[in-house]
């Protein structure tokens, strides 16, 4: 792995990156924001998002979805930039929602950890849904240890999710109706809290580690490839760039849930070079 080096800074709490049309987008959590940023460190706010937590990504059509998880929906962005309803999820489950991830035929699958972390709630077990094209919602997984990042790999055969609270990441299959079965642990990780996640073309996975303070490359069953050492929490990570082979790493100082709304801007998006090219979803 080479140096690594700064994107940019001043961020409060950057989460979901994704590498979309030239550029990295990312949503600041703090600032409720979606930021691109371009690989000179060139930012520019794409739309504003109230709620708390976000994530993002996009349909097929090229449409930006947000996952507006404080208010229980998924939203859609409109050609004049404006955010409307596409799916409420809050007859699924009425805790804050998390991560998404779109599989290349448009089936969006959404996860929401099960509890009110922000407000102190304790622990509960989350669910993961799925969202059709046609706008219907429908749970396929739940008793999720904190379900945090997902992709989903090129033939579109399987979704791999990061359970935080279980140290692990866990593999579905896909079936033709979008549904998830036959449930497996795809890496058992020793001491981990595998946070956002991205694939790349040998089937590696990055997983980002917040309290190990770290970004680390992993094949099915566990064994570790690579591991980036950072000064502060990584919340996620994306690969991209010109030739997909740059991973990206959202990294902010923790303190505990009150460091979502804190305004002390320790956030920063991270760069090196990573051995193979992405798998692009995310």
């Amino acid at each position: 792995m080479s140096a690594l080096r700064t994107l940019t800074t001043g961020l409060v709490l950057g989460e979901s990156p994704r590498w979309h049309e030239g550029r990295l987008w990312l949503c600041d959590w703090g600032a409720h924001e979606v930021v691109a940023v371009d690989l000179h460190g060139r930012s520019e706010v794409v739309v504003r998002v109230p709620s708390f937590p976000f994530c993002i990504d996009w349909l097929p059509d090229g449409r930006l979805l947000v996952v507006s998880g404080g208010d229980r929906l998924l939203l859609r962005q409109e050609p004049d930039g404006s955010l409307v309803p596409h799916v409420d999820l809050a007859g699924l489950c009425d805790r804050p929602w998390n991560e998404i991830v779109v599989a290349a035929n448009g089936n969006a699958y959404l996860n929401s950890i099960g509890y009110d972390m922000m407000a102190g709630e304790a622990p509960s077990p989350g669910i993961l849904a799925l969202v059709t094209p046609d706008g219907s919602a429908r749970q396929v997984a739940d008793d999720v240890a904190f379900p945090n990042g997902m992709a989903v790999t090129p033939d579109g055969s399987t979704l791999i999710l990061a359970e935080s609270h279980a140290s692990r990441l866990t593999a579905f299959d896909i079936e033709g109706d979008g549904g998830l079965s036959n449930r497996r642990v795809w890496a058992a990780l020793d001491a981990a809290a595998p946070d956002g996640i991205c694939l790349d073309d040998e089937g590696a996975v990055w997983y980002a580690d917040v309290p190990n303070k770290r970004c680390v490359r992993v094949e099915e069953g566990g064994r570790t490839l690579q591991t980036v050492e950072l000064d502060r929490g990584c919340f996620s990570c994306a690969l991209g760039g010109d030739d997909g082979r740059t991973l990206f790493m959202t990294a902010a100082r923790w303190t505990g849930p009150q460091s979502g709304a804190d305004a002390a801007r320790t956030g920063q998006v991270l760069a090196t070079n990573a051995p193979r090219p992405g798998a692009r979803r995310p």
